[in-house]
């Protein structure tokens, strides 16, 4: 992002100079965030790697707005282009040893995406209930589930790979969609010490495995569930 605010003030920059035909930073002001560059006191090496140094040289010691361009370009190839070659060669060499990369030509961009990321748009949604398995006293037509289910249909596209992510620990569903998901979703009866209102759903995503309280209604099971999805991200407690 900051990357992206740096390139718009060069474009900026460039604009103005091709205009104004004298200094753009005296004359406009240019800054970010409502500071001049050279009080960022930023250098020619690499965020968060002080030992790597990608420029030297009078003109590449300090950044300002005169070399501001060379920096973010130095910055794109430093970790995107040459400062990764090495580990994307190693990864297409073995990568090829398991599926020739020549024999990918075949695919188009759309394709692989779905085959290696999975799917984005891939929800039965009439068909949720086909390819879940309630247990442990559940059943599919036990108040919480039906509820859920209800739930579930009303994400929106955010919440829908939010859901995934928290259950199953990917945002998006294999080919094939939630029929060739393995393990089956399976979804269970939560033991609650307390009452189940106060408590937050858990999950096992190495089994696809969904502990749903009892909720007493439906609002309470969307509001526990939306939180849990969205403050649980990135958590790991042993169950």
């Amino acid at each position: 992002m900051v990357l992206q605010e740096f390139q718009a003030l060069v474009i900026t920059k460039k604009f103005m100079e091709s205009v104004s035909g004298g200094n753009s930073e005296l004359q406009y002001g240019l800054s970010f965030q409502d500071t001049r560059i050279e009080d960022l006191c930023l250098d020619f090496s690499l965020p968060g790697y002080p030992d790597i140094v990608l420029a030297s040289g009078t003109d590449h010691t300090m950044v300002n707005m005169g070399n501001l361009e060379d920096y973010v370009s130095l910055i794109v190839d430093a970790t995107v282009r040459s400062g990764i070659s090495r580990q994307v060669e190693a990864f297409k060499s073995d990568f090829n040893q398991v599926f020739p990369i020549e024999h990918l030509r075949i695919f188009s961009e759309e394709e692989l995406e779905r085959m290696l990321c999975g799917e984005y748009d891939s929800w039965a949604i009439n068909e949720l209930g086909d390819h879940i398995k309630f247990d442990h006293g559940y059943t599919a037509s036990s108040p919480p589930i039906v509820n859920l289910l209800e739930i579930v249909r009303e994400f929106d596209h955010e919440q829908q790979p939010a859901f995934l992510q928290f259950v199953t620990g990917a945002p998006r569903l294999p080919p094939g969609g939630l029929a060739s998901l393995n393990p089956k979703l399976t979804i269970v009866r939560k033991l609650c010490n307390n009452r189940a209102d106060t408590d937050l759903p858990s999950v096992m995503t190495c089994a696809n495995y969904l502990k749903l309280p009892p909720y007493s209604s439906k609002e309470r099971m969307k509001e526990k569930l939306l939180y849990a999805i969205t403050e649980g991200q990135g958590s790991f407690h042993l169950s």
